[in-house]
């Protein structure tokens, strides 16, 4: 057993010069001596990633460099959205177990029962506590490889994101060690004396009563919710609001989607929230950033600033009674790319509240194109939501 203590750095700099943001950001956590090291990087220095890597797998004399790339980029308490920005965590931790992996769509594909992944990623079931994962979002199946990691890893906590970019370029990046790869998945297995305390702030509040799917067209659209019109449910559902509850809900209402189906009651968190496109006026159906099917449980959410501002502050001030003494070493900050300024009218919102919540704990991460975390226990695909994964020491 080491008598080292954990330690954390971390390190934000913005630069249109991708070596002087790197060549900064690691004068300011090469004081450790680290075990990991994650690397997230604005898209505009895609041609650059590889450098960037052999550059800090030399300096940092680190064994696991991870990440991926990002359209804006997250530190310790700014975030900083399409702009040239390098951000490091650089983590020392004494008696954790480590483990780096990559899942690609033909493992996927290959893995009919979950002993089959384990055995693919040479990581067994009693060894793990957690996990950090960053995806592509295109060329790998990402909600089919969460579902076969909730069965191949039950009650594990996993928090990350998808990898973003250009908007308008279906590119992304990850990286493991000296390798980019523009398609899979990367993941950061921890074990020993470590585990995450992960926190999923969707910030929506739901609306009117949960009801039940009754009918799904051929071409995925929602045509009836309780043997009733879809569009009759939601149009009665704004009109039981109050005057100004029906003014929130322009332009800033979503759909959510049961996570467990044999709950008894539902409330804020208890759903994975989906965009709502639109309605068919001819014939009543919803269409909705998922593949709906009869049976499941669904109810209108409403989704805006006020919502998630005050959603990610009741999770952290949970965090903290749950934590107590436990204090967090580091953490890593997956956050929609809807979020931001476009949604709170100022930037550093959610990095800000941690900060002011949590205190200046070494934090890394990035705006990503959807974000993974527990639901019951459960590992999911979300939108619209911050990830954190606080790095904690085990209790045994």
């Amino acid at each position: 057993m080491s008598d080292r203590e954990p330690a954390a750095l971390s390190a934000l700099v913005i630069d249109e010069d991708w070596e002087q943001a790197l060549e900064q950001a690691l004068a300011q956590v090469k004081e450790i001596e680290a075990d990991v090291v994650f690397l997230f990087a604005n898209i505009e220095f895609a041609p650059y990633y590889e450098e960037m890597l052999h550059i800090v797998r030399d300096e940092m004399h680190a064994p696991i460099v991870i990440g991926c790339s990002g359209q804006g980029i997250v530190g310790s308490d700014q975030e900083l959205e399409d702009l040239p920005a390098v951000s490091l965590l650089a983590l020392s931790l004494p008696d954790a177990i480590l483990q780096p992996v990559r899942i690609t769509q033909a493992m996927l594909e290959k893995a009919k029962q979950p002993e089959h992944l384990r055995a693919h990623l040479g990581l067994p079931l009693d060894t793990l506590n957690a996990c950090f994962i960053f995806a592509d979002p295109f060329q790998i199946d990402c909600e089919r490889l969460l579902a076969t990691l909730s069965k191949a890893y039950p009650g594990i906590p996993m928090i990350g994101g998808l990898a973003s970019g250009d908007l308008e370029d279906h590119y992304t990046y990850t990286f493991l060690n000296d390798d980019v790869f523009e398609e899979g998945a990367v993941a950061l297995a921890i074990g020993g004396d470590y585990t995450l305390y992960p926190l999923v702030s969707q910030g929506c509040d739901p609306i009117g009563e949960p009801w039940t799917i009754t009918n799904v067209l051929d071409n995925g659209l929602i045509d009836g919710i309780s043997n009733r019109s879809a569009y009759t449910m939601l149009v009665e559902t704004l009109q039981t609001l109050s005057p100004e509850l029906q003014r929130r809900s322009q332009r800033n209402l979503v759909v959510g989607l049961a996570a467990d189906e044999y709950q008894d009651s539902y409330e804020r968190g208890s759903f994975l929230i989906r965009q709502l496109f639109g309605v068919d006026r001819r014939t009543g159906a919803l269409a909705i950033s998922a593949s709906p099917r009869v049976g499941q449980t669904i109810q209108f959410q409403l989704r805006d600033a006020t919502s998630a501002d005050l959603d990610l502050h009741e999770l952290i001030a949970q965090a903290k009674i749950d934590l107590g003494e436990n204090k967090p070493i580091a953490g890593i900050l997956c956050t929609c790319n809807g979020r931001g300024v476009g949604m709170f009218g100022v930037p550093d919102h959610d990095a800000g509240v941690i900060a002011r919540e949590l205190g200046q704990i070494p934090l890394a991460g990035l705006f990503s194109n959807g974000e993974i975390g527990p639901v019951h226990k459960n590992i999911f695909l979300h939108g619209f939501t911050a990830s954190i994964g606080l790095l904690v020491k085990k209790t045994f």
